[in-house]
Parts: structure tokens; sequence; C-alpha cells
């Protein structure tokens, strides 16, 4: 039997501790989470047999065509995910690993849904100031009511305000302000209506596609995301602001100068 050499020792020795830590990693649970394409819902319709959108104190318009705000769909905060799901999560198109913090903020899964409802709360609150305040109308005369079932967190924000718009004025010409065209998109918003980033843009796009949207509103920072897997005939549009997208989905509607990422 050959000597065994003083390299092939050390290089022995060293091995069995990556070995044994990537056993143990193979088995052991990781702080990440796995998403995948949601759900999305039209803001100008019914969601479980209820309005999404309710004007009380103004009259509102017939819309045709669709707003539909965009999720995606995550292990639970309490799901064990392994390093197998990581490699699998790295390599799909429709799938994306996300840090666990990024998803879910809190420590227990009760914790996290009061979170994600105060998120939501705030998010209603901030899309209907943002509307009323781009259609000077005042909330002492128009009272808004958004319902959403069993969707958390303030990334439909953009969405809820565009959908106040259209319901009470449209484009501001007496059309609709999706030109009975199906647009989806994501954001968050303030009451002065600025549009924020979000997570997740890329498995979003497949949702919005999946559910037949043509075109897709996305916050500007998040261009370089959207794009990277941008599914064929889905048309992005960056915005930055409620006014923005107002503007750009008219200029789409009458064949003007539209931004694009």
């Amino acid at each position: 039997m050959p000597a065994v050499s003083p390299r092939a020792r050390i290089l022995a020795l060293c091995s069995a501790p990556v070995l044994a830590l990537l056993a143990v990693a193979a088995f052991a649970p990781l702080p990440f989470t796995v998403a995948q394409p949601g759900s999305t819902v039209n803001v100008l319709g019914a969601d479980r047999g209820k309005q999404v959108i309710s004007v009380s104190g103004s009259g509102t318009r017939k819309t045709t065509g669709q707003l539909r705000m965009t999720t995606i769909l995550a292990t639970g905060p309490d799901a064990t995910v392994r390093l197998k799901d990581v490699i699998s999560g790295w390599f799909a198109t429709d799938r994306a690993v996300m840090p666990h913090d990024s998803v879910y903020v809190g420590g227990t899964t009760k914790e996290i849904e009061r979170h994600n409802a105060e998120e939501m709360r705030e998010s209603q609150s901030s899309a209907t100031s943002a509307a009323l305040g781009y259609l000077h109308r005042s909330p002492r005369d128009v009272k808004v009511t958004l319902r959403l079932a069993d969707v958390g967190g303030p990334s439909a924000g953009l969405l809820f305000s565009l959908g106040v718009i259209d319901k009470l004025d449209g484009d501001g010409r007496g059309g609709d302000l999706t030109g009975g065209r199906t647009i989806a998109g994501t954001g968050t918003i303030d009451a002065k209506g600025k549009v924020g980033a979000v997570g997740g843009v890329p498995l979003k796009t497949q949702a919005a596609k999946r559910d037949g949207a043509t075109v897709f509103l996305v916050p500007k920072a998040e261009c370089a995301d959207a794009t990277a897997e941008l599914p064929k005939g889905l048309r992005l549009i960056p915005v930055t602001t409620l006014k923005g997208a107002v503007t750009a989905l008219r200029a789409l509607r009458s064949g003007g100068a539209v931004p694009h990422c």
C-alpha cells in the first residue's frame, strides 16, 4: 500500500469539516423563503362577492377594462426551507429565493399577520388620500371603502389609487383610464402620490401575463428586475408618482409617447 503524502493528509483533514458542514446544511432549515407568482385581483371589480372599491357621496362611472393588483405566493413564515429548495429556486424562472426577513416582518405568525394587515390598512388610507388629492376632492364629501380579502402588505397602493380615479373620473376626458385594456401593476404609494418600490416584481409580471394583462406598471427603481425575465407580450411602464401613472395611461390610450424601462 503506497504511503500517504503529507499534502494528502492535510487535504483530508481540511475536507472533513467542509463535508460535515455541507451535510448539516443539506438538512438544516435556512433563513429563506421560496416565492412564486400569486393571485391577481381586478380592483375595478369584485373580490369574494364584494366590490373592491366602493364610493359614497359621489357618483361613479361604469368602467371597462381591468386594473389588476398582483401578488406573490411565498412559503409560510413557519415553513422549513432547506438547501435543496434554495438551489432549486435559484435555477427556476417561476420561483425566487428571498431572505425570510425581506418577506416577513415580526417573530411569530400572529405578529406577521398583524403587521401585514396594518400595512394594508395604511396603504388603503394613503391610496385614498392620494387619489382624492389628485382629483381635488374632499374626503369630507367623498367616502371611499377598499376591501381585499386575504392580501396583506402595501404593494397594492398604486392600483388602489388608479382604481379610485377611474371610478370617479376615468381619464378626465370621458373615457376609461384603462382604455379597455387589462392593465396590471404593483407599487406602494404615500398620501402625496409618490410611488415606492416593492419586491418580487419578476414573479408579479408572470402572474399579470397569466391573467391576461398586456401592460404592467412598475416602480421605476425596479425596471432592471422587471426586464430581467419579462414575459413576452407584456409592456412595462415605469412610474414614480400617481400623476405620472395617470399621464402615461392617458398617453397609452391616445397613442402618445409612453415611458418605458
